[in-house]
């Protein structure tokens, strides 16, 4: 994006902060860091650092996140980031990353006026000729879409491709229709036929199909294709746009396949990921 914009959702930011409502009166630091602070005039997504406390009621929802496979941190990510996209946050990385030697721009600090994290965005100075940072933990195999993933996602596709432990296929993903009428059934009963994740949910169906999965046997955003089904008797876990991403490493550790479609609009070209655990010997 360009850098006008990118400060502009950077300042749209500040103003949620300023309302200082849950959860977002429970962070406590703010840090920039990747191309935007190099004064990149385009940046990729905008990398952030968040810091926080938690309270009874954060616990209490983090609790509720894991034990039902949602992310914990949805809420803390919309309150910040509104409507905007383009905006990857780090959560409680700050020393994970400076122990990489990852340069760090504070923001804002819990106690200060935003008027001070404005002044210090203003000060950072664009620079032509600073270019987009290189992306770290990122694979050939996937670099063609390095920009669309998330460091967290690259960072654990970089350790199973190192570790031998699964293989990564990254591919744009066609446009296409199931033959299976359950699978028909299963997305009507769940999306309109003009949702995003309808959309993606078809693409992907389709394309496990046509490599012979069994689509009873896939799991597919967080609902069994098959009624009363139960987690040994899926081969597939299909994502859709990183809603359950944190359960990736468990279904991988059980030999289980996991197909994840990037986060699509109506119109915009699908791309996927799809990692294979590597069976122990």
């Amino acid at each position: 994006m360009k850098r006008e914009r990118a400060t502009a959702t950077l300042h749209e930011m500040l103003d949620r902060l300023e309302q200082d409502i849950w959860p977002l009166d429970l962070i406590t630091e703010v840090h920039l860091f990747g191309s935007y602070i190099r004064g990149a005039l385009e940046v990729g997504d905008i990398d952030v650092v968040i810091q926080h406390t938690t309270d009874e009621r954060w616990t209490q929802h983090s609790l509720s996140a894991l034990l039902s496979g949602r992310d914990g941190y949805a809420p803390m990510r919309q309150a910040l980031r509104g409507n905007r996209r383009g905006v990857s946050f780090q959560f409680q990385e700050r020393q994970a990353l400076e122990k990489e030697g990852i340069e760090l721009l504070l923001l804002w600090r819990q106690g200060e006026p935003i008027t001070i994290a404005r002044q210090r965005l203003a000060a950072i100075t664009p620079d032509a000729a600073a270019g987009r940072a290189p992306r770290d933990h990122v694979q050939p195999t996937y670099e063609a879409i390095a920009d669309r993933l998330p460091r967290p996602v690259r960072i654990d596709l970089h350790r199973w491709s190192t570790e031998g432990t699964a293989t990564v296929a990254a591919f744009a993903l066609s446009d296409a229709q199931p033959r299976s009428a359950a699978a028909l059934e299963h997305m009507d009963d769940r999306w309109t036929s003009n949702s995003p994740l309808r959309r993606a949910a078809a693409a992907a169906l389709a394309h496990l199909e046509n490599t012979g999965l069994e689509l009873g046997r896939a799991e597919v955003h967080g609902r069994y294709m098959t009624p009363g089904a139960s987690d040994h008797m899926i081969d597939c876990f299909v994502d859709l746009g990183w809603r359950y991403w944190s359960k990736a490493q468990c279904y991988l550790d059980d030999g289980q396949a996991w197909f994840e479609v990037l986060p699509a609009t109506a119109r915009q070209p699908l791309h996927a990921l799809h990692i294979t655990p590597v069976p122990r010997a």
